[in-house]
């Protein structure tokens, strides 16, 4: 994957499918950031502006030069690695 790439992943603690994602982007050397949302509702609240859900975890993918975000919201590695590896 291009360096190029900013990853942000929202997630709370004893989310299993949070710490999945997180494993999968470590074992690939995806350097990524964390937003916590474990009992903080105003960044639950971002994301239903931003999504229209409340639920984690979600993955913000953003390559150099755009100032928007590709998310994914399904619990699938799948979709995430196509997310990653696509322009």
């Amino acid at each position: 994957m291009s360096q190029t790439k900013k990853v942000v992943v929202w997630s709370k603690a004893g989310c299993s499918y949070c710490e999945e994602v997180k494993s999968y982007l470590t074992e690939n050397n995806v350097e990524y950031s964390t937003v916590d949302v474990t009992e903080n509702d105003l960044l639950r609240d971002v994301l239903e502006v931003k999504y229209g859900i409340r639920y984690v975890p979600v993955v913000e993918i953003s390559s150099s030069g755009q100032e928007s975000y590709k998310a994914v919201f399904k619990v699938d590695l799948e979709a995430l690695k196509e997310a990653l590896y696509t322009p």
